[in-house]
Formats: structure tokens, sequence, C-alpha cells
């Protein structure tokens, strides 16, 4: 199969294959002939489309023709435009739909003193500030003896903020960083502070509320003689305590997994992204959860979501979210549509609709039990929705912070970063697979290639089970672990 229509009500099928000019394919039982050369995940038009008519694409419109469009001509950025705006009226159409059955499963995790589940079991430094982030580095360098027996491994986030912020950025930091200190995966925490920050030790602790101080212990550099010596010694402490947590089988339920996609190409919403959505199904028909971010990549597909909210309440919830995303574009004069990168233009993605559409599919077909604020961890078993940007970095942190254990990465074109949380890179197209191996854990090409999306789901929610029992995903054998900070104010 070259081309695939991917609903019934769509007047463009996307190339699998690449096509050349002259060659005749049938969909759904019609012929279509490319009067031009058209590539791997870029669109080819089944119809005569007529100028200002929508573009169909998963059965939604993903933009509107510049002008008329004829049968077998490539479809793209070329003689398409957006449809979208910074306003819409949303009406709460409340659909749902049946999940797979599913046998129970486990994983391989450790069970926190506070009754949570975890996946790793690592020390962490977190850095309240930008300054002390050589120490921070130079204490994991020191002090990789510490990572043995039970113990996965010892790491520090680096970051530029913790000072010289005022406001809402200064309030999202603290809250972002309180969140990664709470995460189950850090068997043991040592929160590293200079002295002097707009982020004190004290707004730190308010922040961050109850904790165990076996688990999480404070240094502030300024008020002792070697920081070094010091920091070394509280991790000494940190291991001690994280020794203690063995592995033990543990219900699926327990698992918290986020969703996300970068580097998309026209291939995204059709292998990957779908598949990720089957799994996501079988994670919360499991009892598990999942959480969908990457808010202004919703823009166009919305409606999609909005129609899966369990209740009016949630349904409102959401659509203050995407308004109140769009109402940040709008105040610093941005319009809401230009977001498709040149890689993502390169592998067949035209519009924001059409990378909105294709993005969703990662969301499955579950109830969106809640909405979760930047910096909120989940509380609901289900699908959640979560407030953050579509920056990788950025989105990635926030859901690390917002609970997931692991993170599912889509990927047409390739990246090499990854979260706190074991992040898992699937690739869009078998190509990739193979030429990125060193990046890609999972391959989904193999869905263009005949596989169905239960199957990739299936096996998807069997490697995920691995990662969760302890299996590195190629950015952990890396040692790719970072973070972004969203900020949106003055720095002083």
């Amino acid at each position: 199969m070259k081309l695939i229509k991917i609903h019934p009500a769509d007047n463009v099928a996307v190339a699998l294959e690449n096509l050349v000019k002259g060659e005749t394919l049938t969909v759904d039982g019609a012929a279509v002939t490319a009067i031009e050369d058209v590539e791997r995940g870029h669109k080819i038009a089944l119809t005569a489309i007529p100028e200002g008519a929508p573009i169909m694409k998963y059965g939604n419109p993903i933009g509107l023709a510049k002008c008329d469009i004829a049968p077998g001509a490539w479809v793209h950025v070329h003689n398409v435009r957006t449809g979208l705006s910074e306003t819409a009226d949303y009406v709460y159409d409340h659909k749902t739909y049946d999940l797979p059955t599913v046998s129970e499963r486990t994983f391989m995790g450790y069970r926190r003193d506070d009754g949570r589940a975890a996946v790793r079991n690592e020390l962490w430094i977190i850095p309240t500030v930008g300054c002390v982030n050589n120490v921070a580095a130079a204490l994991v360098r020191e002090n990789q003896h510490l990572v043995t027996g039970n113990i996965d491994g010892l790491y520090t986030f680096p970051h530029p903020f913790g000072c010289s912020q005022m406001g809402g950025d200064h309030a999202q930091t603290r809250k972002l960083l309180a969140a990664l200190v709470r995460h189950p995966n850090a068997g043991g925490v040592l929160v590293l502070s200079l002295g002097c920050e707009n982020l004190t030790q004290e707004q730190f602790k308010e922040e961050l509320g109850q904790w165990d101080d076996r688990r999480v212990k404070f240094l502030t550099c300024q008020q002792v003689e070697d920081e070094l010596e010091a920091g070394s010694a509280l991790l000494q402490e940190l291991a001690a305590y994280a020794q203690g947590f063995k592995r033990e089988a543990l219900p699926a339920s327990e698992l918290v997994v986020g969703l996300k996609c970068g580097g998309s190409d026209g291939l995204s919403g059709i292998t990957a992204n779908p598949a990720v959505g089957r799994f996501s199904d079988r994670l919360v028909a499991l009892g598990g959860s999942t959480v969908l971010t990457e808010v202004p990549e919703m823009f166009g597909a919305e409606n999609i979501l909005f129609s899966r909210c369990q209740n009016r309440q949630v349904f409102d919830e959401a659509v203050s979210m995407v308004n109140s995303f769009k109402d940040y574009f709008v105040s610093h004069g941005q319009v809401v549509y230009e977001n498709p990168s040149p890689g993502n233009k390169a592998g067949g993605i035209t519009t924001l609709e059409d990378k909105s559409c294709g993005c969703v599919q990662k969301g499955g077909s579950a109830q969106i039990v809640d909405v979760l604020h930047y910096g909120e961890a989940v509380e609901k078993k289900g699908l959640s929705l979560l407030s953050a940007p579509g920056n990788d970095l950025v989105a990635s942190t926030a859901l690390t912070a917002a609970g997931a254990h692991i993170i599912l990465f889509t990927t047409g074109r390739g990246t090499p970063f990854g979260a706190p949380a074991p992040t898992v890179k699937i690739s869009t197209n078998t190509p990739l697979y193979e030429k990125k191996n060193n990046w890609i854990d999972f391959n989904a090409g193999t869905v263009a290639q005949g596989e169905s999306l239960d199957d990739a789901g299936d096996r998807l929610l069997d490697y995920v089970l691995r990662v969760a029992s302890g299996e590195e995903t190629k950015a952990e054998r890396h040692g790719a672990r970072e973070i972004s900070i969203f900020k949106d104010g003055v720095v002083l």
C-alpha cells in the first residue's frame, strides 16, 4: 500500500512511499494519478478541490485551498492556508468510546514509603538557582561510586533560573522544581541552594510542603566551608536510605505515562501517534494514567478532545486551558497558527490543524478525567490534559513534574534529548528507525508496512512494561537528562 486515506470524508490521501509523476494508484476503489512527484508523508488530492474549499484529513478540515487543486496534485503549503483564528466557540457534545479489554499486567518497580510506585531508584540533585549548577555537576562526577546495588543512577538537572525572576515566572520555577523533588523515580533528593537567590530555601520548603527528611536533604552552599564535602556527606546519607528499596511486582494500574511528539512528519498521525493512542487506551483500561500536553498543538483539533471530557466541569476547564494559551499568544502579538516547523513542513505537515489532528491521536479514545495546570501532578486515574507549550524540553519537563514515570515521544525526524523520566523515542517511519537506531527505541513505521494499530499498541504496552521494569531507553544509555522551565516575564 503506497497511499492511505485516513477517513471516509477525506479529500486527500497520504503517501506512504514516494510517488512519481504519472503513477496511478487505487484508493477506496477509485483510481488517482499523480500529476507531480509527491514525497512520503505528503498529501495528494483525491478529487478536484475548488479554491476556498476545506482540505479534509482525519475527517476534519486541516486548512483551505488557496487555489483550485486538481485531482492527483500535491497538496501542501503552496496551495493550502490555515483556517484558524484566535477565537472559536465551543459546544459540549459528549461522546464515549469503548476501551479494549486487557488482561491484568504487572511490572517490576519500586514501592515508596508513601505508597507510590516508581520505575527508577535514582539520586537527584535539584539546584534551586542556576548559580550552583557547576557545584551540582561536580557532586555528580565525584559521587558516582554511590551508584551501586539498588541505586540506578545519580543525576542533576541544571537550569538558569531561581533568581532575577518576578511574579508568575518566579512562582512557576518554584512550583516546577518542587514537583521534581516529589517525583517518585527519585529515591533520594539533594536540594542545592546558593544562599542569596530570590528563591530562598524557606520559600522552597513552603512550596514543597511535607517531606521525608530521610529522602530529601537541603544544602546552602554559602553556609558551609566546603560545599563539595558537605554535599557528598548528604548524598551518602541519601544513598543509604535509597538502598533499602528493591524492585517488586506492581500492577500496571500504578503507572503514569506522559505522551509527547516532536520533529513530527506526515506519518506521525498515521503510525506512531495512533499507536501511542492504542497504548494509552490499554493502560487506561488497566486502571493506569496517561497525560497529554502541548496545548498549542491542540489548536484546530481541540473539539476532538473536548467531546471526550467526562463531564461539563472537565470540558469547561479544557476550554479555559486552550483559550488561556490563545490569549498568551495574542498578548505577545503572535498569531495562534504559526506553528509547524521547517522540519514538520519538509515531512509533509502543512498547517497547524494538520499537525494538531495528528498530535491528539496520542490521546486515544479514553475519556478525559482531569485538566492540570503547569506544575501540577496527576491525581486521577485515566487520561488527563496538562497545560504546557509544545516545545519538546519544556513540555517533557512539565510531564515529568506531573508525575509521569515514563514519557513516550513520537518523532518522524528524530531527536536525541531525554527528560528526567525515561524517555522512549518512537519512530513514525522505518527508515528513521534504521538510520538513527542509537536514538530510537521503538519502530511504529511498521504500521505503514501493514501492522495493525492494535498490534502496535500491544507491542508498545509490552515494551513500556519492560522499561518500567528497568530496561534502559537509548536516551538513558547516552546520559541524556535535561529540563527546561517555562518562563514568560521580566528577567531582572
